[in-house]
């Protein structure tokens, strides 16, 4: 039977891209306060999934240092079915260079307030991300403030690109930094370095060297403490 059918060519993928460092450096400036700011900065700056950053709970997130720990976040749970990563290595902890720590510690200070404000008792199985109501916020929602976001940075067509493009440029940077395939495929929780190398690094430099604190190199000093922007 499956000789006689014709099976449709179907529609080529959109290729995706990265940020380059100048762009990277103007997403990370823009509505800062704001929530979309702190999943721009842990998305590009970690390189979470756009599936593991909505579902992120702050018992998952250790932004305060104890016995020299550096700060970081499990990667444990994703918007697929049963909860799951998407593969077995997909779930890791990662360690934050210092201006995540900076963001999201800033960012649960505001969300602490909001919910003394609101009466309501506070716990640590909060989403990071919520909706105003504290919901699962949908990629959608996500995908439409992240585009705002981008206006802000001052984007020509911020339209062409998606959430999941901040992993790319994740891979993209670190690789031009120098950062080896190998460690780099651990850290995305790839289960080899194929699909790193084809898909998501789009900048390519001779890889020489390992450095932990790659992204504080590239972006430079923690940011400045911001008022918050209004919620959308």
């Amino acid at each position: 039977m499956a000789e006689l059918v014709e099976v449709p060519k179907g529609r080529a993928g959109r290729p995706s891209k990265s940020l380059t460092l100048e762009q990277g450096e103007a997403v990370l400036r823009a509505k800062a306060g704001s929530w979309i700011h702190a999943y721009v900065v842990l998305s590009l700056l970690v390189g979470v999934r756009p599936e593991e950053a909505r579902p992120l709970t702050w018992a998952h997130v250790h932004i305060d240092r104890q016995e020299g720990d550096r700060p970081h976040v499990d990667v444990w749970r994703s918007v697929r079915r049963h909860g799951d990563t998407k593969t077995r290595k997909s779930r890791r902890s990662l360690a934050m260079p210092q201006q995540v720590a900076t963001v999201l510690r800033e960012h649960k200070a505001r969300q602490v307030a909001k919910c003394a404000v609101a009466g309501g008792p506070w716990t640590d199985e909060l989403l990071v991300f919520p909706n105003a109501d504290g919901t699962l916020r949908s990629a959608l929602n996500v995908r439409r403030n992240f585009r705002a976001l981008l206006t802000d940075a001052g984007f020509p067509e911020p339209h062409e690109w998606t959430t999941r493009e901040l992993r790319t440029s994740f891979v993209s940077l670190l690789s031009d930094h120098g950062i080896p395939i190998e460690v780099i495929a651990r850290v995305v929780g790839h289960s080899g370095t194929n699909i790193t190398e084809k898909v998501y690094r789009k900048q390519l430099r001779p890889v020489i060297s390992e450095g932990a604190e790659a992204m504080d190199d590239i972006f430079g000093a923690t940011p400045k403490t911001v008022e918050e922007q209004p919620e959308e």
